[in-house]
């Protein structure tokens, strides 16, 4: 993906002068053991290895991290050790072993050269390095790797289905396999000899096709992927259907276009449970002969948009419920700095689990003297809301073992305009659990029912225009003296009968530093603050806040680069800037370890 690189940097594409080499060749085929405790075995006795200090092969060649402050470095958030990084790519689970590939410029810290980087793990959390598997080296994708997804045929063969920028700057559709089925690490991929297996169609801009999705099997035993394009200035996904997953034909119509959007990246389509939070397959298309529902996720407009809907697997038919920009609220996964996400089912652990790239909203320069730019939300587990008409997302449950000193609260009145401090945890690398209660909600001001626009509301009411019940949260990376903080707060309105909850992510005094970008977010909740406690779960890790309100329903990502607030010289607060007072029914809050990240 292109678009949003230009937004986040003016200065698009360059190299650097740094090289990035990963070797780690790992050959314990000889044994006869089984795969998923083979993949189990080498992961853990290279994790073992790495983090006791031994030097490993792998790492023999890596250079030496530029000199500079690297207070921005995230704890436990993943990133490359340096350069580049964006779109997450092609994420799965295979023989034991999660492998994670993302786009990746190994020669410096601005977008080019775009390759597929490689990484493993056994926990989602904790992460080892491996070969580049993918370089842009032939004449179908000489001008870069771009995006795409796996799929894991009957076979049990991975297959990875990306995007080439070709000798013309032609965008065309190829496939690669690893070259043994048999290593779970998946540590050399070879390109298949026919590609490229798809070219743009008369009818389509070449510059405008690509970052093919998961491939997803039908009631006929065919092949189904979806690409992301324009038609007639309609975003769109075409759909291609295919027998062998090598030889595609296109469909007849799209699985879906819009005429009230621009070009679709990214897109993202599978199934999603009722009643219930396990994930399903991609190519599931019912639950003990039960209806499911389908979400289609596509990159547009620098934010990733969803809907919901039905889908017939014997027509390919898809009835939405609302179109992209008409659902109730706009639905998005994240209403942050938050782009180009992709899903993977988790067989191991039955979940879909939620990847998305976070980029900086620093300046070239700055990325240039940190010498990488850059990061990936934590995976997050998605399900369906109870009532249907939303997905709901929370951080994966192996993230809590990396928290540590823990401080605990309960039944604590905030007065308006009062504010404590939450001291006795490392406030710059935190998760964060509060839950706000109220006594009577008669004094709520009133919001009219045309405000549709959280984002703008937020930037009229915010985190220092008090009101009556809001603005109330925490300030999280903020200096002793509150020079420096962002805002992460709730207001509540009444609209006729009943209440509407603003969630809000506030950055514009996140940091002295000039030239960055301090945008103010927002969100609706949709809770009744009547009969559900508001609660929000936040994870502070040094440059980047991911908040959680109401137990997943609405989820705001932020990008901050305090000069004051940094590392011990962080503090974190809950707060109440509104003239009715509130309790804190519960607040925990842990120091976090750091991941590792090699």
């Amino acid at each position: 993906m292109l678009t949003y690189l230009y937004k986040a940097y003016n200065t698009c594409p360059t190299a650097h002068s740094l090289h990035f080499t990963m070797l780690f060749k790992t050959k314990l085929s000889s044994l006869n053991i089984p795969m998923k405790i083979y993949g189990f075995y080498v992961f853990s006795l290279c994790c073992f290895l790495i983090f006791n200090g031994v030097r490993v092969e792998a790492f023999r060649n890596h250079t030496r991290l530029l000199n500079v402050s690297q207070s921005y470095r995230t704890a436990y958030h993943f990133q490359p050790t340096k350069n580049w990084m964006n779109d997450p790519n092609g994420p799965m689970y295979y023989k034991g072993v999660y492998h994670f590939f993302y786009q990746h410029n190994p020669y410096g810290p601005l977008w080019g050269n775009m390759s597929w980087a490689h990484a493993i793990s056994h926990d989602l959390i904790n992460w080892v390095h491996l070969d580049i598997a993918l370089v842009p080296n032939e004449p179908y994708d000489i001008n870069g790797c771009f995006s795409g997804s796996t799929t894991i045929l009957p076979n049990g063969e991975p297959a990875i289905l990306y995007t080439g920028v070709d000798a013309n700057l032609h965008q065309v559709q190829n496939l690669a396999f690893p070259k043994n089925i048999s290593d779970p690490l998946l540590n050399e991929w070879v390109k298949w000899p026919l590609n490229p297996i798809l070219s743009p169609p008369d009818e389509i801009d070449p510059s405008f096709y690509r970052d093919p999705s998961t491939g997803w099997m039908g009631a006929d035993g065919e092949w189904r992927v979806v690409i992301g394009t324009r038609i007639d200035h309609q975003g769109a996904a075409i759909l291609y259907k295919s027998k062998d997953f090598r030889s595609w034909n296109r469909s007849l119509s799209p699985l879906h276009l819009s005429n009230i959007t621009t070009f679709w990246e990214c897109p993202d389509f599978y199934p999603v449970m009722r009643n219930g939070k396990s994930g399903l397959d991609t190519s599931v298309t019912s639950v003990q002969g039960k209806d499911i529902r389908h979400v289609l996720k596509a990159s547009f407009n620098y934010q990733d948009y969803y809907i919901l809907g039905k889908y017939d697997p014997l027509s390919d038919r898809y009835d939405v419920d609302a179109d992209f920009m008409k659902s109730k609220g706009w639905l998005r996964y994240d209403y942050g700095r938050f782009y180009a996400s992709k899903s993977f089912y988790d067989g191991e652990k039955k979940r879909r689990i939620l990847w998305s790239w976070v980029c900086e909203g620093d300046t070239a320069p700055d990325a240039i003297e940190k010498g990488w730019s850059g990061l990936q939300t934590i995976p997050r587990s998605i399900w369906l809301s109870k009532n249907e008409d939303q997905l709901v997302q929370w951080p994966v449950k192996e993230l809590e073992k990396l928290r540590t000193r823990k401080v605990h609260l309960e039944n604590k009145k905030l007065k308006g305009g009062s504010m404590i401090e939450i001291s006795g945890i490392t406030a710059s690398q935190a998760d964060v659990e509060i839950t706000f209660s109220f006594s009577n909600l008669k004094h709520a001001e009133v919001l009219s029912a045309e405000v549709v626009d959280p984002q703008i509301l937020c930037t009229q009411k915010n985190a220092t225009t008090d009101g009556k019940f809001g603005p109330f949260g925490l300030l999280v990376l903020a200096s002793k003296d509150l020079t420096e903080h962002t805002a992460v707060f709730f207001r509540v309105f009444r609209i006729a009968n009943s209440f509407r909850v603003l969630m809000c992510a506030d950055t514009s005094r996140s940091s002295l530093k000039p030239f960055i970008d301090k945008p103010i977010y927002g969100a609706f909740l949709a809770l009744d603050p009547r009969y559900a406690k508001i609660s929000l779960r936040t994870l502070i890790d040094h440059s980047i806040v991911e908040s959680f309100g109401g137990e997943g329903l609405a989820c705001i990502t932020s990008r901050v680069y305090p000069v004051l607030a940094v590392g011990e010289q962080a503090h974190l607060y809950a707060f109440n800037n509104g003239t009715q007072s509130l309790s804190i029914s519960s607040l925990s809050a842990w120091s976090m370890k750091k991941a590792q990240i090699v």
